[in-house]
């Protein structure tokens, strides 16, 4: 560095003269009582050697040195070095080397501080227009939303009073989100008078309101709370606005829930005409009325040239709320079924939708529509159409739903259709029966198994006997029916293999799980309805090794169980072992049973664990499984029977005479005279022993 002459810093006096930090000792002892805060701030501005690298600092030794003038000074009053983040600050001690606490001064300056704002709040508040009446009004509503805390006579005079402020001034409290409970709180405690003087205050305003974050609520309570006088006010102020409300985050939520739950068929009509176009906002017909029906193959039939415009308006409105996710309303799933019954299978249009289906990337799409009525039978026309690669990418979406599907109302029509259309059988069993069945999570030994309460639920039930016993009204709703026929009609086109190879194959594979279940729980299972129904489809139905199962359900009459001992003189228990004794079901038709193939064979099962209680169970209430006995279809030891119910025969007539057995288990139903009923159990006690008897 020798022969370098040093630049002299900007702003900054020659080294023989006074530097900055020299500066700083001989200022005013008003500005060292600043505090450490402003030396800090001026730290950087001090150092007057601000281009060089060999400072002292800098741990670089060049030769040169820095004088001062005044050593000592510069010492006491140069700025502190910068510390870590981690490194605590220095506390002082007393005399005997404790710690001090450092004084905080900031402490009492904060608290007045925030006194002050707290007290300009209140100022400001205090200056706004009914400050009083909404500050009374919102001590009423704290009192009055703690139900159990105020006695009858108080809540009285608190709603005597809170209308009193409220009256002809509702406007001014529905837009503010504390006020606006104040009005909830009032329609919950108010009479229907008093309810619709809220209503017609507000009248004029309900858009608005359902616009409003805080004042949508206050719609739905009125709606609740209502009468169909409030429902038609506010029904109608929607009319007109559909397309506009639907698109808009806060309107759209009350606008659906109106059109679920609230509105009438013909008002729900008005609305989802609104979707199809701005001049069909409103379909009349010659008398000026609105139309009754929302159908779209109605109204083109009558407008024919308007169809492209339609389904252009309807189709836009329609890929706008997927694409912004408000997948969830009802409304929108009711419009893209009329949409979707309208277009032509080989039409283009049908591909674009159901790519757009497709194409939410969350699923939750395709979640939303299974579970409601419209959805689902999208859902359901979707896997009809697709291809196999579509059918499959529907099924992966709903991974870990399978349960929620079965058990809801709607979502069992998808399990229903995918068992129906989709060919590759292997893809069905190892998407939905491992779930449904409960294989694909492991079980503990206090936990009941998760088929059981499927068993028993009247939705979820469908889906795991719907392979055994098919479309049997005993199982489907007349809705199912209905939507399974037409999703048959279109599979003749869209799926190639045989319903009988596919249904055999998904026996195959639904089958042995559910043998099994019934083996371990069939002491459980026969004590409901359900359970008794369950057991009979899936033995006269399944494919596999049967025994198991028939010896676990013949061993029940041995049981020491109360419960079970009483489930098997049910109606239900006897049509269960009546059906697994005659081998098949009864046939109305041709007035005969269905035998299956290869036989069940149960009949024999039933008599080695019943011979030595025949008597009991020919007069008791199970008398018709001994009857089923005796018609069974090669039953080996009928004659057997046949012999110890001759031996029995006073008996069995004194019990037909008596009106013993089912009269002494069956209470008759109210309004039932008691010795009509032992008259018609005479009458078929009386049958059963006449064929015991031959």
């Amino acid at each position: 560095m020798a022969g370098i002459k040093r630049k002299d810093p900007p702003s900054a006096k020659p080294l023989g003269g006074k530097s900055s930090k020299k500066h700083k000792i001989e200022a005013s002892q008003s500005k060292i009582s600043e505090g450490l805060v402003k030396i800090q701030e001026t730290e950087t501005d001090s150092d007057p050697i601000v281009e060089s690298d060999t400072t002292e600092h800098s741990g670089d030794d060049d030769g040169v040195n820095w004088p001062s003038d005044d050593g000592e000074d510069v010492a006491k009053f140069s700025p502190p070095e910068k510390k870590s983040h981690n490194e605590k600050p220095a506390q002082t001690t007393d005399g005997r080397g404790d710690k001090k606490p450092r004084p905080n001064n900031n402490a009492s300056s904060s608290k007045e501080s925030h006194a002050k704002q707290k007290i300009a709040a209140q100022e400001r508040k205090a200056a706004k227009p009914n400050a009083d009446s909404i500050a009374r009004s919102k001590k009423i509503w704290e009192r009055l939303r703690r139900k159990s805390h105020v006695p009858l006579a108080e809540r009285k005079e608190l709603i005597t009073e809170l209308f009193e402020i409220i009256s002809g001034r509702v406007k001014e409290f529905v837009l503010k989100h504390d006020s606006v409970r104040v009005i909830q709180t009032a329609l919950k405690y108010a009479n229907i008078d008093q309810r619709k003087m809220i209503a017609r205050e507000l009248k004029g305003e309900y858009k608005g309101l359902a616009e409003s974050r805080y004042a949508k609520f206050l719609i739905g309570k009125l709606l609740v709370h209502g009468d169909e006088e409030i429902r038609d006010m506010v029904v109608a102020e929607f009319s007109g606005h559909v397309r506009q409300m639907i698109k808009h985050p806060e309107a759209a939520w009350i606008l659906d829930d109106v059109y679920r739950g609230i509105a009438t068929p013909k008002q729900k009509a008005s609305l989802l005409s609104e979707w199809y176009g701005a001049e069909f906002a409103i379909f009349k017909d010659g008398r000026g009325e609105v139309s009754p029906s929302a159908d779209l193959r109605y109204i083109l039939q009558g407008h024919p040239e308007k169809r492209t415009p339609i389904m252009r308006s309807l189709f836009e409105l329609i890929n706008g709320l997927i694409q912004k996710k408000s997948t969830g309303f009802t409304v929108l799933h009711d419009a893209m079924l009329q949409y979707y019954m309208n277009l032509q299978p080989e039409n283009p249009e049908t591909t674009e939708l159901l790519e757009l289906i497709k194409g939410d990337e969350d699923g939750d799409f395709l979640k939303n529509l299974a579970f409601t009525k419209s959805g689902a039978h999208i859902v359901c026309l979707a896997l009809v159409h697709g291809n196999a690669k579509d059918r499959k990418q529907i099924l992966k979406v709903y991974k870990t739903l399978m349960q929620t599907l079965a058990a809801d109302p709607y979502g069992h029509q998808v399990l229903l259709t995918a068992y129906d259309v989709i060919d590759d059988t292997k893809l069905t069993s190892k998407s939905i029966f491992p779930e449904l069945t409960g294989n694909d999570s492991p079980q503990s030994g206090n936990e009941p198994h998760p088929l059981l309460g499927s068993v028993t639920h009247l939705n979820a039930r469908i889906a795991l006997l719907y392979p055994f016993c098919g479309s049997s009204k005993a199982l489907i709703t007349r809705e199912d029916l209905e939507l399974l026929g037409e999703i048959h009609k279109l599979r003749t086109k869209t799926s190639k293999k045989d319903p009988a190879i596919r249904r055999k194959e998904l026996l195959t594979a639904l089958s042995p799980p559910l043998l099994s279940f019934i083996t371990s729980n069939v002491e459980t299972l026969v004590q409901t309805s359900f359970g008794c129904q369950f057991i009979t489809e899936v033995l006269l139905g399944g494919i596999g090794d049967r025994d198991p199962a028939l010896q676990a359900i013949a061993s029940l009459v041995h049981s020491t169980t109360d419960e079970v001992k009483a489930s098997l003189h049910m109606p239900a228990a006897g049509r269960m072992l009546k059906s697994l004794v005659l081998g098949g079901h009864f046939n109305p038709a041709s007035k005969t049973i269905d035998l299956i193939d290869p036989p069940l064979g149960f009949h024999n099962i039933l008599y080695e664990n019943i011979k030595d209680e025949i008597l009991t169970w020919a007069t008791g209430s199970n008398s018709f499984v001994v009857l089923g006995l005796v018609e069974a279809n090669g039953f080996a030891e009928v004659d057997t029977l046949k012999t110890a119910l001759k031996k029995h025969k006073k008996e069995l007539l004194k019990a037909a005479s008596q009106g013993e057995g089912q009269v002494a288990t069956i209470t008759p139903p109210s309004g039932q005279n008691s010795s009509d009923k032992g008259k018609k159990s005479v009458s078929r006690n009386a049958e059963k022993a006449k064929k015991g008897n031959r």
